[in-house]
């Protein structure tokens, strides 16, 4: 397979991975019957964190910028820049994100499991800054794959609660 066909893949596997996230942290405008779809509501079972309304918006704020890095990452592995993905990786999802975001909010405002989760993330991160070099996508892929499943279990675990 051709290297240019085989990062147009990847492009496309993280976009589907990264509107799986984005649509379990944005409320969707509701479809009228109208519009000849038969609306589904189900309930969000998901267990909301116990933040107050400035660290909630903190709490976003990390979330949105964590999307945007993987979107940076898979930019970077598109254009073959793997150093610059390691970067990113590192700097932003690693273990040094983990304790600035600590630094800056109360620990005992996440259940212990958040945080559990929030860990497997950044050893994640870990792992693909450590595969980067390699500059090989079949290395790279499963371990940016394992950053994006830890994304997705937290996001499909908890919620921020509604003000």
């Amino acid at each position: 397979m051709r290297r240019g066909h085989m990062v147009s893949r990847v492009g496309v596997f993280c976009l589907s991975a990264l509107v799986s996230i984005a649509t379990g942290c944005v409320e969707q405008k509701a479809r009228s019957p109208a519009d000849g779809v038969t609306q589904v509501h189900l309930p969000d079972v998901r267990t909301p964190i116990p933040l107050g309304a400035d660290a909630q918006q903190e709490h976003r704020a990390v979330m949105l910028q964590h999307l945007e890095t993987v979107q940076a990452i898979v930019a970077a592995l598109a254009d073959e820049d793997y150093r610059l993905a390691q970067g990113l990786t590192e700097s932003h999802l690693g273990f040094f994100m983990h304790r600035y975001a600590m630094a800056r909010q109360e620990p005992a405002d996440f259940p212990p499991a958040y945080h559990d989760l929030a860990m497997a993330h950044h050893a994640a991160a870990e792992k693909l800054t450590d595969v980067m070099p390699t500059k090989d996508l079949k290395q790279i892929l499963p371990e940016f794959n394992n950053v994006l499943k830890a994304c997705v279990a937290c996001h499909l675990e908890y919620r921020l609660r509604h003000s």
